[in-house]
């Protein structure tokens, strides 16, 4: 009895941790008004910010971004689809470049601004398509000009005419500036370009081990290639992909026949990523839009509240039911069921899981199939009892016979929403996904913060 209340006591003070991390709004309390009177007391400053939770004991710290994602449908925003023309690559390479299509595009959203972007590859037979989601955006214009142009690859040198000091001024641009510290001089663009590179690949150091990326250039970029390391041996050239420096090596020695080692990546990914975002700018691939929906704010704000509804009426529902017909069992269900929602609401912030009307509708689903655990317990305690046992072995036998019910009928569940979430796409996915994680988290709530609630509360032998 004596573990039953300390477990339940830490799952009460972690539960108003929870309510608090789970708020969605920023707050600050420092004074708690007295009830029936005008006097209010003064408490320790207690505030939240979802976009910036810190938490820690000593050096151990825990720096998140706790608020919850919204997709296109609750949010308001643009849904873009594209077809990737890939009728001038190689079939062996299509693959490559509908994975560089898709990086290029995945930083250039970046340079919207948009918090929660979502992009779904779509692949069938030889159709490529990507399908764009683009949360709080309501004018798709910039993103769709943005979006489709032409994949820019520059190298950059220090420009030996001009002074170190001549990007001092605030007018020069972030670009140039950054350019400039990497170079130690004033940058200069050269004209080599991605038009010039034929392909790259990851490889591996044969002394080392240690991976890096070939670049090999067409016959034309190799003799620009070999111009531009020969007068900067020693010294940096910048490569930059649609504004961004991604790799700014120094120069060992004069490279001729058009093939360069780029070293410096920490791992195997890091080098992929590298060789996928130069195989952006080696092949693109041309894109065509071929359906464009927008949702306005106003539009997704209506279909929050709507859900936001449906989930305090579901789990209203299901209360009630469970109250009306098991009394003090069925009181303590239910706040099992509302650490049960605490819980499942974290981890979605956690995660994070971007919240959809179909993942919504996911979680309240999983609402109702957290007490089918309760219903099968309370209905062998009360054949146990009708056999004369007394109340607290009914209770545990209860829990003990139900277990093999419960466990089977939930991996059935659960093996039905991994299926889903794997051969489904968008928001089959997103019900697939928030389903999971009701179905597993109720398997714990039912069965231990149910069980330590009736053992504390209702185990009195009757």
């Amino acid at each position: 009895m004596g573990r039953q209340k300390l477990f339940l006591l830490i799952i009460f003070l972690c539960s108003i941790l929870l309510v608090i991390l789970n708020s969605p709004v920023k707050f600050q309390i420092n004074e708690l008004a007295v009830p029936f009177s005008n006097n209010k007391i003064d408490i320790p400053d207690i505030s939240f910010d979802p976009k910036n939770v810190s938490l820690g004991i000593g050096e151990l710290r825990f720096n998140r971004d706790l608020s919850y994602r919204l997709g296109l449908d609750l949010q308001g925003g643009t849904e873009l689809t594209y077809q990737v023309d890939m009728n001038e690559i190689n079939t062996s390479d299509r693959d490559s470049a509908f994975d560089s299509v898709r990086t290029i595009i995945e930083r250039r959203i970046n340079l919207l601004g948009v918090s929660e972007p979502n992009i779904q590859s779509v692949r069938s037979g030889d159709a490529y398509r990507l399908a764009i989601e683009l949360p709080g955006i309501s004018d798709s214009k910039e993103a769709i000009d943005l979006i489709g142009q032409t994949a820019q690859l520059t190298f950059w040198e220090a420009d030996a005419a001009v002074s170190p000091d001549a990007l001092a001024s605030d007018s020069a641009d972030i670009l140039d500036q950054t350019l400039a510290a990497y170079l130690n001089g004033a940058p200069k663009e050269t004209n080599l370009s991605g038009k010039d590179l034929k392909r790259t690949q990851v490889m591996f150091d044969q002394s080392s081990g240690v991976p890096q990326v070939q670049i090999e250039f067409t016959t034309e970029g190799a003799k620009k290639f070999a111009d531009i390391t020969s007068r900067n041996v020693g010294k940096v050239v910048a490569i930059v992909l649609d504004e961004q420096i991604i790799s700014a090596p120094v120069v060992q020695q004069e490279i001729v026949g058009g093939t360069a080692v780029i070293t410096g990546s920490s791992d195997v990914e890091e080098a992929r990523r590298l060789s996928i975002a130069l195989n952006a700018g080696a092949l693109p691939a041309p894109l065509d839009l071929v359906a464009q929906s927008s949702i306005g704010p106003s539009l997704g704000q209506v279909s929050l509240e709507k859900s936001l509804f449906a989930a305090l009426l579901g789990f209203a529902s299901v209360a009630f039911f469970m109250v009306y017909i098991y009394r003090k069992e069925g009181l303590l269900a239910c706040i099992a069921l509302g650490v049960y929602a605490l819980i499942v609401l974290f981890i979605f912030k956690l995660i994070p899981v971007t919240l959809t009307l179909a993942g919504i509708a996911g979680f309240i689903l999983s609402i109702g199939m957290a007490v089918d655990a309760n219903i099968l317990i309370f209905e062998r305690m009360k054949e146990e009892l009708r056999n004369g046992k007394p109340r607290k072995i009914a209770i545990q036998n209860g829990f003990k016979r139900a277990w093999s019910s419960i466990r089977d009928s939930n991996i059935t569940s659960i093996i039905t929403t991994i299926i889903l979430f794997y051969f489904g796409s968008g928001i089959v996915r997103g019900f697939a996904l928030t389903l999971f994680i009701g179905i597993v988290v109720s398997m714990f709530t039912a069965i231990t913060v149910s069980r330590s609630l009736l053992l504390v509360f209702d185990s009195k032998e009757k």
